[in-house]
């Protein structure tokens, strides 16, 4: 059985209501989200706007929704007057002080809500919690909304009547809260008004912000005014009242003027008030409101609410690609900082430790002879220890006996351990502080990722018509600084220590520098290779005369040497040298032998040395800025480095979401 075309219309009609809905309830989930991730300003904002997208656009996205239509006005200007008469019930309270009525008054058509529990249900996602009137007088007691069934409301439409907005003092107005808590839910409203408050800027200020503030809606105007005035006056003053409501565009958000005369009877509660369309309105007002067309104007004040929503959500996720991206920097020098303390605190290079171990590995794989010569008495070497010994006389030097091993250990590590903790507080000092300073090379990969980084943010924010609180400048000698301002999401705010904290992590510290100089595990098994490789490399002559392996075996027992890679100095008569040019950037690392001529080494066995050198300090320096690294996460940065790669990972993802709830309500609303 085919189905008719107005059925498939509605199907349609109702598919897009409940994928408007879904993308708009990922909105309200997402904004919120992303701002609390990011750390982002602006919370009290986001705040307002959720609860006006729960008040104002996910309760009528129900098709059968009533249209919700508030009174409003100043003290003494007749709202409770206008409430009775078009409803023809005297069930809200007149007359006396202005400000009498403290609550909200509901009026519901009887036959169309005879179920109280879906009527109370309907206002409750509102953040209402309305009661049946059983005496008109509790309205005088602040207090729950009130509502009373009623023959002569619309069906389609739903009618309150609220407290007024300007009882009280120097801007502390009694009912303002409760007046905007009902007016924000309203699709129209019907502003009465007096000669007397009909230009008063700061009530219609007040309601101005409530028609505009997000979503347009139209409101019928109601001027309660004496007998005397033309309706010529009336309508001047309406006008007034309508440009100060919704400034150029006011004509065509009044859907009627009205006037009210002054009556005593209305005052003394034996009539009702009757207000009369005034220019070319000719219908009652009542009657005005039942011919409303509920989804036209619920259409127009969606699409309103709907452009207002996703611009705050546009805008929300503009701000959030910039944050990401200055939470992409600050990462960044945070861990190019962390990369310098590393190397800061692996100043000292223990070369005779790793000889020695390296000798240990070489010796085991000395061919026979070898080994024979080494038991006569190193015969092979002595041209090379004489030639040491005498260079040392020359200098002046004592020829005192090597470090043993357990010497060579203890020293070096009393001495790296002051580097170590220099490192660590360094380290420390820079995730207090408010911003970070990076000095690095314009051709170092690092400094092209900042700037491409910095690039984007630049342009993301000159769109938001926001300033860049990071620079960024070339220094005139091959290099890029950059000052990057913590970020929000990460940072510890107040910048305060906690001691205990601090103490502890000195002590963690501490007890893992034994590591610094372990030559045991990975070491020794990337050293095993080298031996391996060397072996490998030599030719047959020198494998049966074995002058570099003899001059291995008393390089560390005769010199003693200790390279430091902060000067790159030698200790030692034989004058090899060690150093680290890629110490805080450059990533060369290479090692250069000058020894004496007297000392006999051939110039193919330097060359082979030096290649020795530099595998043997990569070796372990790969190793141990890794241990460092470890031993800082560990200890002081983990935590935040952990922080800022998770807040990045979602937050991506968040404005990713974001983005496409922003299209699907685009789309839906096409």
């Amino acid at each position: 059985m085919a189905v008719a075309t107005s059925e498939v219309e509605t199907m349609k009609a109702h598919h897009l209501e409940h994928s408007l809905a879904q993308a708009v309830k990922d909105l309200r989930e997402i904004v919120p989200r992303l701002v609390a991730q990011l750390q982002m300003a602006g919370d009290a904002g986001i705040s307002a706007w959720r609860a006006l997208i729960d008040k104002k656009l996910l309760p009528k996205l129900s098709p059968d929704f009533p249209l919700v239509a508030s009174i409003c006005g100043g003290g003494s200007s007749g709202k409770s007057s206008l409430f009775n008469a078009l409803i023809q019930e005297n069930v809200s309270p007149t007359g006396g002080a202005a400000g009498i009525n403290r609550r909200i008054l509901i009026s519901a058509n009887a036959e169309r809500f005879q179920d109280t529990d879906g009527f109370v249900a309907l206002f409750q996602r509102f953040g209402f919690q309305p009661e049946a009137l059983e005496d008109k007088n509790i309205l005088l007691r602040p207090g729950h909304a009130q509502f009373v069934r009623n023959a002569q409301t619309p069906s389609h439409l739903i009618l309150l009547d609220t407290p007024d907005f300007d009882t009280g003092l120097q801007g502390d107005y009694v009912n303002r809260k409760t007046a905007r808590q009902a007016l924000e839910v309203s699709d129209i409203l019907i502003y009465i008004f007096t000669n007397a408050n009909y230009n008063n800027r700061d009530n219609t200020d007040f309601i101005s912000d409530i028609l505009t503030g997000i979503g347009t809606r139209k409101c019928f105007l109601v001027y309660r005014v004496y007998a005397g005035y033309t309706d010529e006056e009336i309508m001047e003053h309406a006008g007034t009242v309508a440009k100060n409501l919704y400034g150029k565009d006011a004509s065509e958000q009044v859907l009627g003027i009205y006037r009210a005369d002054e009556d005593n009877r209305v005052a003394a509660g034996e009539t009702f008030m009757t207000p009369r369309p005034v220019g070319e309105g000719t219908m009652a007002l009542m009657a005005a409101m039942a011919r409303l067309d509920r989804d036209l104007i619920r259409r127009s004040i969606m699409s309103s609410i709907l452009r207002d929503v996703v611009k705050k959500a546009a805008e929300v996720s503009a701000q959030a690609e910039a944050s990401l991206l200055s939470l992409h920097l600050y990462r960044d020098a945070l861990q190019i900082w962390q990369s310098h303390c590393v190397r800061q605190a692996l100043k000292r290079f223990p070369m005779d430790i790793l000889l020695k171990r390296f000798m240990a590995l070489w010796h085991t794989t000395d061919p026979r002879h070898v080994k024979w010569m080494r038991k006569a008495g190193h015969f092979i070497d002595w041209p090379i220890r004489t030639a040491v010994k005498t260079v040392k006389w020359f200098r002046g030097k004592d020829v005192r006996p090597p470090e043993n091993e357990a010497q060579a250990h203890s020293r070096y590590a009393a001495e790296s351990s002051g580097d170590l903790l220099t490192a660590a507080n360094e380290l420390w000092r820079k995730l207090m502080d408010p911003e970070i300073s990076v000095t690095l090379a314009a051709s170092d990969p690092a400094s092209q990722q900042m700037l491409e980084t910095f690039n984007k943010l630049e342009v993301a924010l000159q769109r938001e018509s926001m300033n860049n609180p990071h620079q960024m400048r070339d220094s005139g000698n091959g290099k890029r600084i950059f000052n990057i301002k913590a970020h929000p999401a990460v940072h510890n705010k107040d910048g305060t220590v906690d001691a205990d904290d601090w103490r502890s992590a000195i002590q963690s510290i501490l007890a893992s520098k034994d590591m610094l100089f372990d030559t045991s595990g990975q070491i020794d098994r990337d050293l095993e290779k080298l031996v391996v490789q060397f072996r490998e490399r030599m030719g047959w002559l020198e494998k049966i005369g074995q002058t570099f392996s003899a001059f291995l075996n008393v390089l560390p027992a005769t010199v003693a040497v200790t390279y430091i890679l902060s000067t790159g100095d030698p200790v030692g008569a034989a004058g090899i040298k060690v150093k680290l040019s890629g110490l805080f950037g450059v990533k060369d690392l290479y090692a250069l032998v000058a020894l004496p001529a007297t000392s006999g080494l051939r110039k193919a066995d330097r060359s082979q040395l030096e290649a020795l050198m530099a595998s043997i300090a990569k070796t372990w320096i790969d190793n141990k800025l890794e241990t460092i690294k470890e031993i800082f996460e560990e200890t002081i940065s983990g935590e935040i480095l952990a922080k800022a790669d998770q807040c990045l990972k979602e937050s991506a993802l968040s404005v990713r979401k974001l983005n496409q709830a922003i299209r699907d309500c685009s789309t839906t609303e096409k």
